[in-house]
């Protein structure tokens, strides 16, 4: 979306600012240059300026990963360059931070992690700036309401490296999860009954599985009588027949969390560049004021008219960082 067609979606906003109540009033908007100007009834009755990128938050899977797992040179270059013009980048997932670092390591430039769905925000050095977890009496009556779905359910903490995972059974060779258990042995761990394992606050309660099975267990949480004092972070893969649903603390969003943090950096949302590919992805970019989806996205985005970039395996992230950020960036001196 661009500046002007952002400033006409916010004319009721402007009408307020600028004084204007009579019914029908539509403002008219230019853009010349950096400047946006309101035109009404009177001439001449508002300005604003474009402004700046001064922070890009980017979804990983499906939308920096390509569809082998890799960071592509066109996006490391478009991310080393918005970091070296000042802009902060931030990787807003719903991976754990140690899952997460697989993908940074391949990014040569500072980097914030808003990771787990925005549970906790850290550097890539694992300097941890906040964290909201999921009280462990709420998480017991999560895996007590879905015990249907214990195979597919999970608890994950915020624990240095053993056990930061724990699920009741580890079945080695599911053909959904071995490839996820085989690069996380080392976090895994097991308790049974599941319930065993809450001797403190997690970061979340996860289940995984086919899409079905998944709708069938969101619905259950969503009808409990503890269905606010939990949120879900619900991702989903139609083509692969699986999804993954987060049981996070009820204030937490990839959104509210990347919201949270712009506002201790200083950074306003006009000045967020987000980019994202599904459910999980929706309030960080209703968030942004520059929200844009990949063309690999799920439709449900892709019907919000917001900007289109390319897939995540042709550079789409690089194509968005240049078209919103670096074309508008000023160069270092």
């Amino acid at each position: 979306m661009g500046i002007l067609e952002w400033e006409w979606d916010r004319r009721d906003e402007w009408k307020t600012r600028l004084g204007f109540s009579r019914a029908g009033w539509q403002p008219a908007l230019q853009v010349e240059g950096d400047a946006v100007w309101i035109f009404g009834d009177l001439g001449v009755v508002g300005y604003t300026r474009r402004m700046s990128v001064r922070l890009i938050a980017l979804d990983i899977d499906g939308t920096l990963l390509n569809s082998r797992w890799e960071v592509s040179l066109g996006n490391r270059a478009a991310i080393a360059e918005a970091t070296r013009r000042g802009i902060e980048v931030c990787l807003v997932t719903g991976r754990r931070y140690d899952f997460a670092m697989l993908a940074t390591q391949q990014v040569e430039s500072p980097l914030t992690m808003i990771v787990n769905n925005g549970a906790m925000v850290r550097t890539n050095e694992g300097a941890t700036k906040l964290r909201h977890l999921l009280p462990r009496e709420t998480a017991r009556r999560v895996l007590q309401a879905t015990e249907t779905w214990r195979d597919a359910a999970s608890v994950v903490f915020d624990r240095p490296k053993a056990n930061q995972v724990v699920l009741e059974a580890i079945h080695w060779d599911d053909s959904l999860r071995s490839a996820y258990y085989a690069r996380n042995r080392e976090f895994l761990g097991v308790a049974s009954p599941l319930e065993s394992c809450l001797v403190e606050d997690p970061i979340q309660v996860m289940f995984a599985g086919s899409m079905e099975l998944m709708r069938e267990a969101e619905a259950v949480l969503r009808s409990e009588a503890f269905a606010g004092e939990i949120a879900l972070a619900v991702t989903q893969y139609e083509a692969k027949d699986f999804s993954m649903i987060d049981v996070i603390h009820p204030n937490v969003t990839k959104g509210a969390t990347l919201a949270e943090w712009a506002a201790l950096r200083d950074i306003s949302a006009e000045e967020i560049l987000a980019i994202g590919d599904n459910l999980n992805d929706v309030e960080m970019l209703c968030f942004a004021g520059i929200p844009v989806v990949m063309e690999n996205s799920v439709p449900e985005l892709k019907m919000r008219g917001w900007h289109i970039t390319r897939s995540n395996d042709e550079d789409g992230v690089a194509a968005a960082i240049q078209q919103f950020a670096l074309s508008e960036a000023t160069e270092c001196a």
